[in-house]
């Protein structure tokens, strides 16, 4: 059995920022990560925009160089999965079957796609998009002659694929089971205008729409929508969410339901195990304190950072705010905050030029901020959330009138 004084078990976003945040902090102990996926730690969300588009290659999404890791001592065992996880021995099982020991354990495994729950969901054709593997087979497809396109799920990843798909070419229909597209993120106005504008661009839109089956022999060839209709197509992309991958901590006795509990520093209830990014439930001030998770880089970015100083003995409380993109044709979309539990909305601006904002208020106070190719009142409207600014809605929609005077 091999020790280390931190294993990092996750080789995203999250893990490698806390690998190198430890270096900064002064680190000097052996690090060593432990990822699933076969390659050196890469950026997951150009996956489904400039990766898949072939606007970037492997190369430049790449989160440092391969170099990088071996020059600031961490190590790297890639392919290889931990099926248990052993807190009172400190050790960490692989399924190749070698047992790894820990100082101190970060979990940074992320999560899995969500796949289908139908009949058919298992055949040929029908493709994720969490990490290179995924993208790599769907880009398979598309140069094997796939034109023909289902994307199932009317959320950020979903979106985003079907834009990239029609941009080379392909005809997309795209299958929502909520009544409108971002159901879950957004608030009408910006889902009425990211419709609009995926039907302006040849998108298929399918509300209030659920997936009843898939066709097909071998291979996928259409989707049985629970109306009767179907939709014929050459190739199905799945963008429904993800299931965190917990499975071990929680079986080694982790406090969780909706992935693992970590307190204000990031860490479990197991003796020296964190755990950080989309995998991690928290308390967040920017949610009133309610407990969630979050999906998105900041998360995994900045939590990885919090541990990292409590491992260096500068404990700070996870206090971030949080904030998420998308990019979708030539449509780039910033949002600062967490809309979830919103009581009003301000549209700022026409969305008919496409560049505007929607604000969302709770108790009359500035929660979040949507910025349609709108940089200036994202990057201003970042304060009024950290503020938790008390403004007039008269005078939030006033275009005239930036948002940092405001405050």
């Amino acid at each position: 059995m091999t020790a280390f004084d931190v294993v990092i078990v996750g080789t995203g976003h999250g893990g490698a920022q806390a690998a190198i945040a430890l270096r900064q902090c002064g680190f000097e102990g052996s690090i060593q990560m432990i990822g699933r996926d076969s390659q050196p730690p890469y950026e997951r969300p150009p996956l489904s925009k400039e990766y898949l588009a072939g606007d970037k290659p492997f190369e430049r999404i790449m989160i440092r160089p391969e170099q990088f890791w071996a020059d600031k001592q961490v190590g790297l065992s890639l392919g290889q999965s931990v099926t248990r996880v052993d807190a009172e021995a400190r050790e960490v099982h692989l399924a190749s079957g070698e047992r790894v020991g820990y100082g101190r354990l970060i979990w940074a495994a992320g999560g899995d796609a969500r796949r289908l729950d139908c009949p058919g969901s298992h055949l040929d054709g029908v493709h994720a998009v969490r990490d290179k593997r995924d993208v790599d087979a769907l880009m398979a497809d598309l140069e094997g002659g796939a034109k023909r396109f289902v994307v199932v799920g009317g959320g950020y990843i979903g979106l985003e694929a079907a834009a990239v798909l029609r941009k080379l070419g392909c005809e997309v229909t795209v299958i929502e089971a909520m009544d409108r597209l971002l159901p879950r993120v957004a608030g009408e106005d910006l889902s009425t205008f990211f419709a609009d504008e995926h039907r302006r661009q040849g998108v298929d839109i399918r509300l209030s729409a659920k997936v009843e089956r898939l066709e097909g022999q071998d291979r996928v060839t259409g989707v049985v929508l629970d109306n009767g209709e179907t939709i014929a197509c050459d190739a199905v992309v799945a963008g429904i969410g993800i299931v965190p991958s917990v499975g071990p901590l929680i079986a080694a006795g982790a406090a969780g339901a909706n992935g693992v509990d970590v307190s204000y520093t990031c860490h479990t209830s197991l003796e020296k195990v964190y755990a950080i990014g989309d995998c991690a439930a928290h308390a967040n001030p920017y949610a009133d304190g309610a407990v969630i998770r979050l999906e998105s880089v900041q998360n995994a970015h900045d939590m990885a950072t919090t541990v990292a100083r409590a491992i260096c003995g500068d404990p700070q409380p996870y206090d971030a705010l949080p904030w998420f993109w998308s990019n979708q044709y030539d449509i780039k979309l910033q949002t600062a905050g967490l809309s979830m539990g919103h009581d009003a909305t301000v549209l700022r601006g026409d969305p008919a030029e496409r560049s505007f904002s929607v604000i969302y208020l709770k108790d009359g106070r500035v929660i979040a901020v949507d910025a349609v190719n709108k940089t200036k009142d994202y990057v201003q409207g970042r304060k009024l959330v950290e503020a938790r600014a008390e403004i007039e809605p008269e005078l939030l929609a006033d275009t005239e009138t930036p948002l940092k005077e405001m405050l």
